[in-house]
C-alpha cells in the first residue's frame, strides 16, 4: 500500500497477475470440486479458498480477489461460458437490438457472491496482506462481448464502433456503468486497492485508444474516486506503451501496470510521476534458470529504488513449476 502511495520500498512488493490459477495443485483441486469455471468464481467459499492459496504457499504481498472480467457482461444478462481448451464463449453483441437485451437487474446478486467472497478473503488475511480488487476495462470487455469470445485483432468491436458508432458507445456506457458500481462494491466489502485490466488496449489506433481507452477509463477512475477517493487504482493498459504518457494523464490512475514490451527505461521515466508495476515475461517465470534471474536482477536494478511493485507483464502461465515461482519470491524480496 505504501509503494501504492508513491513510497519506495527498500524490498519491493510482490504479487502476480493470475497468482491463484493452474499451476498450484491446491487449486486444481478445488477447481475440479467447484464444476465450471463460473461456478468456481460464483462459489463464494471455495472463491475465496482460492484466493487465499498462493498467499499461504507463496507469501505474495498482496492477494487479488478470484474472479473473471467476464462476470460483468454475465451479470448484465449475456450468455458467457467457459469451454476447456478454449476459452470464453458469449453471444455476440452485434446490433443496438442485442444490446437493448442486457440489463443491470441482476446484476447485483451475481455480484453479491463476489462481495461475499471477498469478506471472507479480508476476514482470513486479517489485515496482514491487502486485497485488491479488479474489473476489465470497458473497451476489452466489449471485445468479448461484440467478438463472443476472445479474437487476436478484436475485428467485432472494431466493425461495430466503426459501422454503428451509436451502439458502440451506448455498450461502452453500459460497461463504464456496471463497473463502477462493482468496483464500488467491492471496496465497500474490504478490497484496499483496485486493478483496471485493458488487456487489448495495445490494438487500437491512437484516436480510439483515447475515446475507447482512455474516456472510458478515466470515468470509472473518477466514479469510484467519487465515492473512494484513497483507493488507489492500478491501469494496465497492456500492449500500450507508446501511449503511457496520454493514458497517465488522462485516466487519473494512481499506477501504471506495465506488460512485457513495456521498456524499463520508460517505466523508470515514468516513476518521477507514479508508480509502477511490471513487467517479467511469463516465459522466462516458466524457463526459470539464469535467465529468468538476470531479468529479474535487471528490474529490481532498474526499478527498485523508486516506488514500485514487482509483477509480471501479463498472467502466470498454467504450466510454470512452483519452485521457478518460489525462486522468484525469494530474489524479490531477498534480492540473492
Amino acid at each position: 500500500m505504501e509503494a501504492l502511495a508513491g513510497k519506495a520500498q527498500s524490498t519491493p512488493p510482490l504479487w502476480l497477475m493470475r497468482q491463484a490459477g493452474r499451476y498450484l495443485p491446491e487449486y486444481r483441486q478445488v477447481r475440479e470440486q467447484a464444476g465450471s469455471f463460473l461456478d468456481l468464481c460464483y462459489n463464494p467459499k471455495l472463491a475465496a479458498e482460492v484466493t487465499l492459496q498462493p498467499i499461504r504457499r507463496l507469501g505474495f504481498d498482496a492477494a487479488i480477489v478470484f474472479s473473471d472480467i467476464l462476470v460483468v457482461p454475465h451479470a448484465l444478462g449475456q450468455h458467457v461460458e467457459f469451454l476447456e481448451g478454449e476459452g470464453p464463449k458469449l453471444n455476440p453483441i452485434a446490433n443496438a437490438a442485442d444490446l437493448s437485451k442486457l440489463s443491470a437487474g441482476n446484476a447485483s446478486e451475481r455480484f453479491g457472491l463476489v462481495y461475499e467472497a471477498i469478506e471472507r478473503i479480508v476476514s482470513a488475511l486479517g489485515g496482514q496482506t491487502p486485497l485488491i480488487g479488479f474489473c476489465g476495462a470497458p473497451w476489452t470487455v466489449a471485445s468479448y462481448m461484440a467478438g463472443g469470445g476472445g479474437s487476436p485483432d478484436q475485428r467485432a468491436a472494431k466493425l461495430l464502433a466503426y459501422r454503428d458508432p451509436q451502439t458502440f458507445k451506448a455498450l461502452l456506457e453500459l460497461l463504464v456503468e456496471t463497473s463502477s458500481g462493482y468496483l464500488i462494491g467491492q471496496i465497500d466489502a474490504g478490497v484496499r486497492a483496485l486493478q483496471i485490466f485493458d488487456s487489448w488496449a495495445g490494438s487500437l489506433a491512437d484516436n480510439d485508444f483515447l475515446s475507447f481507452a482512455i474516456e472510458p477509463t478515466a470515468e470509472i477512475v473518477k466514479r469510484v474516486k467519487a465515492v473512494h477517493p484513497a483507493i488507489p487504482v492500478i491501469g494496465f493498459p497492456r500492449g500500450s506503451s507508446a501511449y503511457f504518457e496520454r493514458y497517465v494523464n488522462g485516466t487519473g490512475i494512481d499506477a501504471l501496470g506495465c506488460d512485457t514490451a513495456a521498456p524499463l527505461d520508460l517505466m523508470a521515466q515514468l516513476q518521477s510521476r507514479l508508480p509502477v508495476q511490471g513487467n517479467l515475461d511469463p516465459l522466462l517465470l516458466l524457463a526459470g534458470g539464469d535467465a529468468m534471474e538476470r531479468r529479474v536482477k535487471t528490474i529490481l536494478q532498474q526499478l527498485s529504488p523508486k516506488p514500485f511493485v514487482f509483477n509480471l507483464g501479463h498472467g502466470i502461465l498454467p504450466d510454470t513449476p512452483i519452485e521457478n515461482v518460489e525462486r522468484l519470491v525469494n530474489l524479490v524480496h531477498t534480492g540473492t
